[in-house]
């Protein structure tokens, strides 16, 4: 390599070649590349512009094996369940923190926009169809639902909802509907029920309270359906306060809670969720 051999591999002076190659050369394998790659990314672009021509921005195109969302319910709880002492605030704090955290975006000063949010009735009505998905309605308003519907669970009164008298709230909610409830249904309501899983706490749940739209422990249907984020940005779905008011301290209690409609099987595992309390005194 004395002779710098490998220098002039790199760049030869006498033929002006660059690691083998003349300037022209290296000019023509570029322009080649560039004018094939941009083809092979024109290809892949169009194919996608093609797929995406055949899909809904507002719908799945496949639903066959979509279900109904069915039940959540707040206070965010761990393996749900909610184990707290009453005269202890810290033991329910977090409790009662998601559930404040949660039911914000319910204040009456959240939705006086009327170009958002519309009023839909004072008692609960039908099935309320807002125009198809492809429509060009735009985005679709929401009706107003105000926390004070929820009375003993919409912590107004009661900031820690229940829970420092050992009587804790539960917010239902439910986004969805199965197709049979898209009729009326229980005069346009869907109930929520809630009682006792294992027969050795029958008798200790003791009185349950529901709170909802229009005095109502249920759902109405004209807040449905619900149609995404896209279309439906403000959307607001119903809510249910369950009020627990005589839970049987020092002893875990097992409840089960079911909506109740047409589209909902009675021993489905769809519409129902199971929470867990233990209250210590």
């Amino acid at each position: 390599m004395a002779d710098g051999g490998w220098r002039k591999t790199l760049w030869d002076p006498e033929t002006r070649e660059f690691i083998g190659r003349t300037r022209e050369r290296w000019l023509k394998i570029s322009v080649f590349y560039v004018i094939f790659y941009t083809f092979l990314s024109g290809i892949l672009i169009g194919t996608i512009q093609v797929l995406l021509m055949t899909l809904s921005a507002y719908k799945p195109k496949y639903q066959d094996r979509i279900v109904p969302s069915g039940l959540s319910f707040l206070p965010y709880a761990t393996n749900f369940d909610i184990i707290f002492k009453k005269d202890d605030p810290s033991s329910y704090e977090a409790y009662v923190e998601s559930l404040k955290k949660f039911i914000e975006q319910y204040n009456d000063e959240k939705q006086t926009d009327d170009r958002k949010f519309e009023d839909c009735g004072a008692i609960p009505k039908s099935y309320t169809e807002r125009g198809e998905l492809d429509s060009n309605v735009g985005q679709r308003k929401s009706c107003r639902f105000s926390r004070s519907e929820l009375q003993g669970c919409s912590g107004e009164i009661d900031t820690t909802f229940g829970f420092k008298e050992g009587k804790p709230c539960l917010i239902v909610k439910s986004n969805s509907l199965p197709d049979a409830l898209k009729v009326t249904t229980f005069a346009n309501l869907m109930p929520v029920f809630c009682t006792y899983k294992r027969e050795e706490d029958k008798g200790k749940i003791g009185e349950i309270k529901y709170f909802g739209f229009a005095g109502r422990g249920g759902f109405p249907l004209q807040y449905y359906p619900y149609y995404g984020k896209m279309l439906h940005p403000n959307y607001l779905q119903p809510l249910v306060g369950v009020k627990f008011t005589n839970l049987t301290m020092n002893k875990e209690l097992k409840v089960e809670c079911r909506v109740y409609g047409g589209g909902y099987e009675k021993d489905s595992r769809h519409g129902v969720f199971y929470v867990h309390f233990t209250v210590k005194q």
